[in-house]
């Protein structure tokens, strides 16, 4: 019996409940069937998958929502909780699906939710201010967290700051879900590090910078169990020479066998793969191609790499791409969807 996919997609609700819908997705033709359900909820900036794949965390202007994944695909709420800040904008979870990180852009705070063995969310256990002066005024000026992932070795918690162009390092404590400051990774002034991304081994880490549309590669090792250590091996473009003004490197994502590395250009509302070295996690660029659309704030890549899907938040549609990565092509793969303001793609296989 083949496996049955899921697309979540996730969208601010200035003029509707419904910020969160769920469709039957085709594998095989890369497309939606239909939808399935939707579920209220108000603006939905980033969503993510427990890594034992039942249950599904969003950030919401409340402060963070729980859901059951179905059979079916459909979401089953469990709670809610709030995070004593702003509206986050991202939203993940460490490898034992124990504690929820929720990055906060608009005031700079990193929160650390406990969540309970049924999945649902638990307590508050460590918040985070970052401080400091950014060197870019007009945007820059002070600390915007966009970002916090851990380490697949589950030890430590990667935190970008686009507005202090440096990465945080946290020691996370498992018995407690505090965090201590390990490291700094400091990237390039005004560069703006954005998402992070670790190879499935956990050897490598990939940093897509914002403001200056480009990846660095970090090897990462952890020096006598205790200590991180990561060291810049390579430095690639995400657009192409030519590319429009004002573009600003945006989403990132690693294929499922490990091989791709995938990211979208907002301005320049392109899309890029590179072919990832397994033994050096070097990046190697294949193309930087049109999306079809306006600010590609997303991107979902099939299980086999032959179809992409993005996520235009500022032309509110979903566009639908066939890859053909020996051909260093990508094209159209039937018409555009509508949906509206979009923030966040996730192509879920059904357990």
């Amino acid at each position: 019996m083949a496996d049955r996919y899921v697309l979540y997609a996730a969208g601010y609700t200035r003029d509707e409940d419904h910020g969160l819908r769920i469709y039957d997705f085709d594998p095989e033709k890369g497309r939606i069937v239909k939808q399935l359900d939707e579920t209220q909820i108000t603006n939905p900036s980033y969503i993510s998958i427990s890594h034992n794949r039942r249950f599904l965390y969003s950030i919401t202007d409340e402060g963070v929502h729980s859901y059951a994944v179905q059979k079916d695909g459909t979401l089953k709420f469990m709670n809610k909780s709030g995070i004593n800040g702003m509206r986050g904008c991202y939203i993940s979870t460490d490898y034992e699906d124990r504690f929820l990180f929720v990055a906060g852009y608009h005031d700079g705070k990193l929160t650390v939710l406990s969540l309970k063995e049924d999945g649902s969310i638990d307590r508050i256990c460590e918040e985070i201010y970052h401080k400091g002066f950014g060197s870019v005024g007009e945007r820059n000026y002070r600390p915007h967290i966009d970002c916090a992932k851990m380490t697949r070795d589950n030890r430590f918690l990667c935190v970008t700051d686009v507005g202090m162009d440096h990465i945080k390092v946290y020691r996370l404590h498992h018995d407690t879900g505090k965090l201590d400051l390990a490291d700094i990774i400091r990237s390039e002034i005004e560069s703006a590090p954005h998402h992070i991304k670790f190879s499935h081994d956990g050897k490598y880490a990939y940093i897509i910078h914002e403001m200056k549309n480009y990846i660095d590669v970090y090897s990462y090792t952890c020096k006598d169990g205790n200590d991180p250590d990561f060291e810049k091996i390579q430095t690639v473009s995400t657009v192409n020479d030519y590319h429009a003004g004002n573009s600003a490197a945006y989403a990132i994502q690693i294929s499922e066998d490990d091989n791709y590395i995938y990211c979208s250009n907002a301005g320049d509302n392109s899309v890029s793969a590179f072919k990832r070295d397994k033994k050096t996690g070097t990046l190697e660029k294949l193309f930087t191609l049109p999306i079809s659309g306006d600010f590609p704030k997303d991107i979902a890549v099939t299980d086999d790499n032959r179809f992409l899907l993005s996520v235009n938040n500022e032309s509110n549609t979903i566009s639908f791409f066939k890859l053909d990565l020996k051909k260093k092509i990508i094209v159209m793969n039937g018409p555009m969807k509508r949906f509206k303001q979009g923030n966040c793609l996730i192509i879920h296989r059904l357990s």
